[in-house]
């Protein structure tokens, strides 16, 4: 028989040290049961307050490409032809969705509106994030605030373009005869304050003359127009008129890049012809909603830099008269910055405002 105190084995403990024993029995029991529960909530995808848990890698799920143009135009072709190559190297599915209407404001306004994790991404023109903001006055997002870049992927060459009849050899020639037509001499565009439209006004600005503005719902009838002699000039992407160019319908008087394009050696750029502010290049590039993880962005970028070298990839977008381009974020940024700085000069000096 055990005297009061004395344990299995022989061994004699005061009542409070069996109390002790207890409660760290006690203890470790609740750990063991903390750390089961712990495990069983990471496997089952949740949380515990106060635990930091490992996210998974990006991306775990498809990713959507929103294009705020209809199916079959050059942005929604750019778009499946990267993105059908990018989820290749991301291992996930890249789902092109067409959100299309009132100036890509309604593609642009979905984007910014999802969830900040770099799965709902817009592949946008220039117009959509670097002119809208200054010409509406009420527009649903902020490019700036509401969208963080991933990666401009390609430019298009602009072109400024005019009817044989027309006498007019280069830009000078073009500015001399402005100036004797004041308000008279018409030139077409794909609209009201586009990329179009505001290199025609940038032209004028630039050497103090005034042109007549004939904007047509697409670039289509614009040219269409430009050929049949309804207008006389257009500053329009070089791939709506290279045909006619080399047909000798059209002639180009220069185009609006850095650099002569490989598709029109022979033709100057408007620096080579004396008038170096008018530099223009349409544009194509990614965006996530702002606030999207940074490594999730990176993992992006450096699809879209890895897609756009491929040759079968550059061979398409040279068909739409597009160079790859997979720039950095942080460059991307800076562009955007930069094109906004630049159009703002020339919508505040025009008097362009719409209404959504």
């Amino acid at each position: 028989m055990r005297k009061s105190g004395q344990l299995a084995g022989g061994r004699v403990s005061s009542p409070g040290a069996g109390r002790a024993a207890s409660r760290e029995g006690l203890r470790a029991c609740t750990v063991r049961r903390a750390g089961f529960l712990s495990a069983a909530l990471v496997m089952a995808g949740g949380t515990m307050p106060g635990a930091v848990l490992a996210q998974p890698d990006f991306p775990n799920r498809p990713v959507r490409i929103v294009v705020p143009q209809a199916a079959g135009a050059s942005l929604d072709i750019a778009a499946r032809t990267v993105g059908q190559r990018m989820q290749e190297g991301l291992g996930q599915p890249v789902v092109i969705e067409n959100r299309p209407g009132a100036n890509a404001i309604i593609g642009m306004e979905t984007v910014a509106k999802a969830k900040a994790d770099a799965y709902t991404l817009v592949m946008a023109p220039p117009s959509a994030v670097a002119i809208n903001p200054l010409v509406f006055k009420q527009l649903p997002y902020d490019t700036l605030r509401d969208f963080a870049p991933v990666s401009q992927v390609t430019g298009i060459t602009f072109v400024v373009v005019v009817n044989p009849a027309l006498p007019v050899a280069s830009l000078k020639d073009l500015a001399m005869l402005a100036r004797k037509r004041p308000g008279e001499l018409p030139y077409g565009s794909a609209g009201v304050a586009n990329m179009n439209h505001l290199s025609g006004e940038l032209f004028s600005q630039l050497n103090g003359v005034k042109m007549l503005h004939v904007p047509y719902k697409g670039e289509t009838p614009a040219v269409t127009d430009l050929l049949s002699g309804a207008n006389a000039v257009m500053f329009t992407t070089l791939p709506s008129v290279t045909q006619h160019i080399r047909s000798g319908k059209l002639r180009a008087v220069a185009v609006m890049g850095a650099q002569r394009s490989a598709v029109l050696p022979d033709v100057p750029t408007a620096t080579e012809a004396g008038m170096a502010g008018i530099t223009t290049s349409g544009w194509t590039g990614l965006l996530a909603p702002a606030g999207s993880p940074n490594d999730a962005i990176q993992r992006l970028y450096r699809e879209v830099a890895r897609v756009v070298k491929l040759p079968e990839v550059s061979d398409t977008l040279s068909k739409l008269g597009a160079d790859p381009v997979g720039s950095s974020p942080e460059q991307f940024g800076a562009f955007i910055k930069s094109e906004i700085a630049k159009w703002a000069k020339v919508v505040r000096s025009s008097g362009i405002e719409l209404t959504p």
